[in-house]
């Protein structure tokens, strides 16, 4: 198991839209993302920054396939042009990356 975290910035006039969105995302996209082995996956905001933390823990053997697969579900597509729309990259992002990967540098049990 691998623990993933990431990053973004959440537009200060789309924070109660995100938060009911998230409140009954579809269940397609929460198949796609169970189908490509992430678990517990749980996003945080921290305000008045308006900064998302997300965290999962990917239990596959193939990030970046399992990644594509979710990438090419058309639901999870319609998901994304709305949530996207709602965010703001972070500056230091790569050109292909919404959300930011962080680097994992300390965890206990």
């Amino acid at each position: 198991m691998k623990r993933m975290g990431m990053v973004i910035r959440l537009k200060t006039d789309k924070i109660q839209e995100y938060k009911r969105l998230h409140a009954d995302v579809w269940p397609d996209v929460l198949k796609t993302i169970a189908k490509a082995n992430i678990k517990n996956y749980t996003i945080f905001l921290r305000e008045p920054e308006n900064l998302l933390f997300g965290y999962w823990e990917y239990h596959g053997i193939d990030f970046k396939a399992d990644s594509a697969k979710i990438a090419a579900d058309p639901r999870t597509q319609e998901w994304w042009k709305i949530t996207d729309s709602l965010q703001i990259r972070m500056e230091s992002s790569k050109a292909n990356e919404q959300w930011s990967i962080m680097e994992e540098v300390f965890h206990t049990d």
